[in-house]
């Protein structure tokens, strides 16, 4: 690879969108930032239907971002798009400037621990974890594929979601099945959120000025999708969800835990099919399912005015919310920090607070003042003399994927 080569494109790939950044590695700056969004929708807004929309910000020498909309028909025309709006900045694909694209794959199995250099071989394991991940690895497969035509020489690099994880103990990983069932069918924890967990575990334990080896850390990433982790020396110990990100926290519009028998009872009784209960526990539940809303500043504002089922969801979420800390205190032993992070836990101080609340015993508290600060640094919000400091953490998880996709293809 060329030395001048210290770009790193991070693609994020869904189902009708693409996220994109461009950073470079040796300055540590980010020069372009970007969404394609409804991808494959293309009814004009005249005709009374949404259209696809790309969102493009230069950052480099204060670009202002652009905005357009128009029939997008798949990731092939997205990242097409996207490679000519990098190219209008002189940031373009074909730059020798480029070291790597990585890519976010959010299901790696137990066969990838690590960033991995795609070939057609673990593009085809890729594929054999589809089963497991029919939601999102197909989507990122796509991108993938995609960017590889555009540049078939520049390194491919897969960061996987579940790879932070895959050093639990198999006494943390296994369900208590039937182990040949189990592994017949793949059937264990994985865990996912995995490169926002590793990245906040190591900036919480830099906060306290200590080598990630040193600390044990709790990190709450809550967002629309919510997971808890255990991470002690800055190895995964345990984490919430599990074969799917369904389990675990409450979330947005996710159940979190529950009794495997209420899907039982529910084709039983209720005369649901398998699709419809799926819907229902992972799109029809968590915070949207009790309330109607999965935005925490509107559910606040609603309690803020007396609404009763507002309050009820906010409570059930801060009792599982609680119930993790406690597991997680517990698996641990000994705990240096617990950190808050993504959308919710980085902006939700009402939820910072009543997370924590009643739970000095165990030497968690907040600093009221502290915990009202908005601020976009990671800081304490913990009084100096708590024995387990409360961390805010912004988490970035493209910076992530950028700096495990450099490091690979620099190794």
């Amino acid at each position: 690879m060329s030395a001048t080569a210290t770009r790193v494109l991070v693609l994020n790939s869904g189902s009708s969108s693409v996220k994109y950044q461009l950073l470079d590695m040796a300055a540590g700056t980010r020069l372009a930032v970007g969404l394609v969004e409804r991808i494959g929708v293309g009814a004009p807004p005249a005709c009374g239907g949404e259209t696809s929309r790309h969102i493009h910000t230069p950052l480099a020498a204060g670009g202002e971002k652009r905005e357009t909309e128009g029939a997008i028909a798949d990731h092939e025309a997205a990242l097409k798009a996207v490679a000519a709006e990098l190219a209008a900045d002189g940031l373009g694909l074909e730059s020798p400037e480029l070291a790597a694209i990585g890519h976010r794959v959010v299901h790696g199995g137990l066969k990838f621990t690590a960033p991995t250099v795609i070939d057609d071989a673990v593009l085809t394991e890729i594929e054999r974890l589809v089963p497991v991940a029919p939601l999102h690895n197909p989507a990122n497969i796509t991108g993938i594929r995609t960017a590889r035509a555009l540049r078939p020489d520049l390194p491919q690099v897969a960061v996987f979601d579940t790879a932070f994880h895959t050093t639990m103990p198999e006494h943390a990983a296994r369900y208590a099945i039937d182990v040949e069932t189990a592994d017949a069918h793949r059937i264990r924890r994985y865990g996912f959120h995995g490169t926002s967990h590793a990245y906040v575990s190591r900036k919480t334990a830099e906060l306290l000025g200590k080598d990630p080896s040193e600390v044990n850390v709790i990190v709450l990433h809550l967002g629309n999708g919510a997971s808890a982790s255990a991470v002690a020396g800055g190895r995964c110990v345990d984490t919430s969800m599990g074969l799917t990100p369904l389990e675990g926290l409450v979330m947005g519009t996710r159940s979190g835990d529950i009794d495997p028998a209420v899907t039982f009872h529910l084709k039983r009784v209720a005369g649901m099919s398998t699709d419809e209960i799926d819907a229902l526990l992972n799109k029809k539940s968590g915070l949207v399912g009790l309330c109607g809303d999965n935005d925490m500043r509107e559910i606040r504002r609603r309690i803020d005015e007396g609404d009763e089922r507002a309050r009820l969801a906010f409570d059930i979420y801060i009792h599982r919310l609680k119930k993790y800390i406690g597991a997680y205190s517990a698996v641990l032993g000994k705990v240096d920090a617990v950190a808050f992070t993504a959308g919710v836990g980085e902006n939700a101080a009402p939820v910072r607070e009543a997370a924590v609340a009643g739970l000095a015993e165990m030497g968690l508290v907040v600093d009221a003042s502290l915990n009202a600060v908005r601020s976009g640094e990671p800081r304490l919000i913990s009084p100096d003399h708590s024995r387990v400091a409360v961390a805010v953490v912004p988490t970035d998880e493209e910076l992530e994927i950028a700096q495990q996709t450099y490091a690979l293809v620099n190794a």
